[in-house]
């Protein structure tokens, strides 16, 4: 016979809490990198290059570097303003994508609040720093732009059409305009031809990117071209933008804004891009696209370099 188990009426022992490890520290310079980071600063430094050109455009001479230097710093400023309200309003999305992942509010590293505050502070200092040491009409073009970028092109164009960049275009190809601004107080002829260029330059840039990011455009569940309308819609439509920037790039040298030096050029580098452009309609491949985008950023900084270089050394030959 078998003894009776005995039931203890002692109670089970209290679980001890675990202290919670706490945060680990983050150090100033890893901080300062993050927040570096949220301006998007290859984007920036293309922005403040185009705008850069757009001020040494707007006068025969070297303009006023005391009036150079504010605008280039408030124009930085606002720009990397809106690139940083840009990671925030698309932290979800960043997320999801490989391409964008690593970003310090995709990745938890800032929270949006501090992507907000960092970004508002931005913005004002920028735009304070326009208005008070170059001139109002640049302020308020600048803080347009940032408008039409962080706003208009972010929040509601971007999850909302596949002509998304097509629209929102005309905010990043703002830049020379700012420029021109700065130093003349005024928005001429020749700036918005500056602006026509980006513009038109916009949609193959971006598009060269989608096609090989694809997948990852699709996790976001982004509408971008090649998502809606498949891959050869998309790669004939590249070609066919680039087609018109050729011809739009031709303008500077029709209107007289620049001479024979800007149209070698501007010859030369429209058909490498129309090339790029044909053999990725035709013979695709992610190499392709991939060397295509490269290739657009070079594009547009040598087009804009060699505006300068005709710009002083022209009426030396001439």
């Amino acid at each position: 016979m078998t003894a009776p188990r005995v039931l203890s009426s002692l109670p089970p022992p209290a679980a001890v809490p675990v202290p919670a490890s706490p945060a680990p520290r983050v150090s100033l310079p890893s901080r300062v990198r993050q927040y570096y980071v949220l301006t998007k600063p290859r984007v920036v430094q293309l922005i403040v290059f185009c705008a850069a050109i757009g001020m040494l455009l707007a006068t025969p001479s070297w303009p006023d570097w005391r009036l150079v230097v504010p605008a280039v710093a408030g124009i930085w400023l606002v720009a990397a303003a809106a690139a940083a309200f840009n990671c925030l309003v698309e932290q979800r999305i960043d997320s999801r994508m490989a391409r964008t992942a690593w970003r310090p509010t995709a990745n938890g590293q800032l929270t949006p609040g501090q992507a907000l505050v960092f970004s508002a502070v931005l913005c004002a200092v920028g735009s304070a720093l326009l208005w008070f040491a170059v001139n109002p009409l640049t302020m308020w073009l600048t803080f347009a732009t940032f408008i039409g970028y962080a706003v208009v092109y972010t929040v509601v164009l971007k999850p909302m059409t596949p002509q998304n960049i097509v629209i929102g275009g005309a905010s990043g190809a703002m830049p020379p305009v700012l420029g021109w601004a700065a130093i003349r107080g005024e928005v001429g002829p020749e700036a918005l031809i500056l602006c026509l260029i980006i513009f038109l330059w916009t949609p193959p840039h971006f598009w060269a990117l989608a096609l090989y990011r694809a997948e990852d455009y699709r996790r976001s569940g982004l509408p971008m071209l090649p998502i809606t309308h498949g891959s050869e819609f998309t790669r004939l439509h590249v070609l066919l933008y680039t087609l018109v920037l050729f011809s739009a790039t031709l303008l500077p040298f029709v209107s007289g804004m620049s001479g024979p030096i800007y149209l070698a050029a501007a010859i030369v580098l429209g058909v490498m891009f129309c090339g790029y452009a044909w053999r990725l309609w035709r013979e695709y491949s992610d190499a392709l696209a991939r060397r295509t985008f490269r290739f657009s950023i070079v594009h547009l900084s040598l087009l804009f370099a060699a505006l300068l270089v005709d710009h002083y050394l022209g009426p030396l030959i001439a």
